[in-house]
């Protein structure tokens, strides 16, 4: 299941986040990272999913 996250999270950085977390800080953050920067948004939702 995780490696299915993980590959949505290249696809779409935030509904990676949101599929792991749900509503929480790390999603909002990383629609931030997302808008700043496409690469960011992915490394952090890989980040997030790799650890939850």
């Amino acid at each position: 299941m995780d490696l299915l996250r993980i590959i949505v999270a290249i696809l779409l950085p935030p509904l990676g986040v949101f599929l792991q977390v749900g509503f929480g800080k790390h999603f909002w953050i990383n629609i931030l990272l997302t808008i700043l920067g496409y690469i960011p948004g992915i490394v952090h939702a890989v980040w997030v999913i790799a650890k939850y």
